[in-house]
């Protein structure tokens, strides 16, 4: 090897150590990280309210479908019986 490669080969790892141990992990956290897990119970929140609202709107149209059908067949038998007199 050159040694204009061999010099670009030891700075390309002397810059990647640096990056490396500027991404190494600081005493606590910054407010970056503190938002950041503010962020997550935010959206966890939001997902189990999500999840509560469907299992009712689930349940409110059980229940109306159960009515609907009901007052139909309540009408088909008042069709039924008032044709059958006639």
């Amino acid at each position: 090897m050159s040694f204009y490669k061999k010099s670009c080969l030891m700075v390309t790892a002397i810059l990647l150590g640096f990056s490396l141990a500027g991404c190494e992990k600081k005493a606590g956290e910054g407010p970056a990280e503190r938002a950041g897990k503010e962020v997550d119970k935010a959206m966890d929140k939001a997902g189990q309210a999500m999840d509560k609202a469907t299992e009712s709107v689930k349940e409110a149209a059980k229940a109306t479908t159960e009515k609907v059908e009901e007052v139909a067949k309540d009408a088909s038998g008042k069709v039924t019986a008032a044709t059958k007199d006639k």
